[in-house]
């Protein structure tokens, strides 16, 4: 039961992403990409913060104790949400997902296969390898289909 309540907070987590990314797109329009993005950040991180401060059972002067390069995840966010809101607004939001979802399945793949970052290891199979190619067949024909019908 658990896994299946966090499998629903997943995909509402996804549904937002996927409204955000529209949102940030349109936004951008009147603003610019960069704008957009660090306007979208700024207000999260403001949210964040909000939330930790209040509900938060951590300690943030712990981060002067992590290895440094624990502290990407921060930039790997901002040039997420800018690749984003520029591709959202050449390609649609469908296309610009399926290509991310591709891109965080086979990068989280290799992770999981090498342990990559002290991770577990959970080593690649034909089925994944099966399960990969078909996901690149699977944008080719969304992509080609979007055009045929649409142009």
């Amino acid at each position: 039961m658990v896994k299946l309540i966090i499998s629903f907070l997943a995909l509402i987590g996804g549904s937002a992403v996927a409204i955000q990314s529209q949102i940030n797109a349109l936004f951008s329009k009147k603003v610019g990409v960069l704008e957009s993005a660090t306007v979208s950040f700024m207000i999260g991180a403001l949210a964040l913060f909000f939330l930790a401060f209040f509900f938060g059972k951590g300690n943030f002067f712990n981060l002067f104790t992590v290895p440094k390069w624990q502290l990407i995840g921060g930039l790997l966010g901002a040039f997420f949400i800018v690749i984003n809101i520029f591709s959202v607004n050449l390609i649609g939001v469908a296309a610009t997902f399926m290509a991310v979802i591709i891109g965080q399945i086979l990068v989280g793949a290799i992770i999981d296969h090498f342990g990559l970052f002290g991770g577990v290891t959970y080593p690649m199979n034909m089925t994944k390898l099966i399960a990969l190619a078909l996901m690149f067949v699977g944008i080719y024909l969304f992509n080609k289909a979007k055009k045929e019908i649409f142009v």
